[in-house]
């Protein structure tokens, strides 16, 4: 058995979804499917809790009824004329239900009140693509995996609960497996013991089927993306990048920390602890090799690794009365950063200040410079990206930051960091 992960590029139009069945259907054996939102559609659900949240219903009630029609319209293209109407009448108390979290959203609880309209997105993906399955002839069940996945109540970045969670995908998805070719489930989401939903962090689908995969202990897990394996920098961003065709568990590790986005940061370990490799292949050319993450590569030589982390925001503490930043203001200062789940991307301190790193999200910002406020002064400067290289050369160094203003440089071992604007 093994896991199949499509992410939003893979299914970003009804072409693209159809153009995977080659794909599915050349499996043997058991097949479980992650899916991702289509693409775009977690924008506008952030869209819809955000004026949800700030007591504009009417916009968010439009909005919900637009992204109902252009998944109608999607599954239209996609289906026949006998498993349209099935989709549709599926996807019904779906959409019944992002509308009562909407109504019920509230800026006090916005953390609670985004996963219970983000998670939905894919459950409509999985939803049209398990008719697309059956309509092609392919034996094929839906799960909703809020049944599988079971997680404490950290809402946006929820904390797996993994003893309740192999139980369930033991019993659930183990026996479905069993039972039928394919079986489809969502990634990014699960729920909490009381059945609330729950988000696993921005592009958590590679960490569900991780997740899933070392429950069930599968031989593989293997990420479609539009690109043709896993290499040296994002091609969006940086030209010329270098195909690796195998690496390390720790190594892709060190660039999901860092903030590289073609595998989630939590993926890694629960494969690393089952030892199940990752590939990474195109499903714009399927037969093209692609790339294997897996504990031993060898002697392996690298090059450079560039990870840039945009839309940062530098906090900048000092302390009002000049004492040290010592252990007791950095148990402090961590403490603050802890409580209001601010997660730090870099960090440096000195005597008497401390910088640190972190994504620019409004609300998180606001609370934290409130609270931090009260001890110690801060100056907050957003605008600002994160570089890291690792197995670095200084002309590689010398090419990404050419022009660009540095603010910090840091650097461990083979590995460098700048905070840039």
């Amino acid at each position: 058995m093994r896991v199949y992960k499509f992410g939003g590029a893979s299914i970003a139009d009804a072409g693209r979804m159809a153009a995977l069945l080659p794909i599915i259907a050349d499996v043997q054996d058991p097949l479980l499917i992650v899916i991702s939102a289509l693409g775009k559609t977690t924008n506008a659900l952030e869209a819809i809790v955000n004026n949800a949240c700030k007591g504009e219903q009417k916009i968010a009630k439009d909005l919900i009824a637009k992204l109902e029609q252009q998944h109608l319209d999607y599954a239209h293209d996609l289906l026949n004329d006998n498993y349209y109407p099935k989709a549709a009448e599926a996807l019904k108390p779906l959409f019944q239900e992002l509308e009562l979290a909407a109504r019920d959203a509230d800026a006090e609880s916005y953390d609670y009140s985004y996963d219970q309209v983000v998670c939905m997105g894919e459950l409509f993906s999985s939803r049209i693509l398990s008719f697309f399955l059956l309509q092609s002839g392919i034996d094929t069940d839906w799960v909703d995996v809020r049944s599988v996945i079971r997680t404490d109540d950290t809402y946006r970045d929820a904390v797996v609960d993994w003893n309740q969670t192999r139980g369930e995908a033991e019993a659930i998805l183990g026996k479905k497996l069993q039972q039928h070719k394919v079986v489809v489930v969502q990634g990014f989401i699960g729920s909490t013991s009381y059945g609330k939903s729950v988000t696993l962090g921005r592009e958590g689908s590679d960490y569900t089927a991780a997740i899933l995969a070392s429950m069930l202990k599968m031989e593989s897990v293997t990420i479609w993306k539009d690109v043709n394996g896993f290499r040296n920098a994002d091609p969006k961003l940086f030209p010329n990048t270098v195909k690796i065709d195998a690496i390390s568990y720790a190594e892709v590790i060190e660039m999901a920390f860092y903030g590289a986005q073609i595998i989630h940061p939590k993926t890694i370990k629960p494969l690393h602890n089952s030892n199940i490799p990752l590939y990474v292949k195109c499903f714009l050319d399927p037969k093209m090799e692609g790339s294997v993450i897996k504990a031993d590569v060898g002697d392996a030589h690298y090059p450079p690794l560039i990870v840039l982390k945009e839309k940062q925001v530098m906090v900048q503490l000092t302390t009002r009365n000049f004492s040290f930043i010592n252990e007791d203001n950095l148990s402090n200062i961590y403490s603050i950063f802890h409580s209001l789940k601010v997660k730090i991307n870099l960090l440096q301190n000195a005597a008497i200040s401390f910088v640190a790193c972190i994504d620019n999200r409004e609300d998180k910002v606001a609370a934290l410079r409130q609270v931090l406020g009260k001890d110690y002064k801060v100056s907050l400067r957003d605008g600002v990206s994160i570089l890291t290289v690792r197995h670095y050369t200084q002309d590689v160094i010398d090419n990404l930051v050419a022009g660009k203003n540095i603010l910090l440089r840091q650097e461990m071992g083979d590995t460098v960091q700048f905070i840039l604007n």
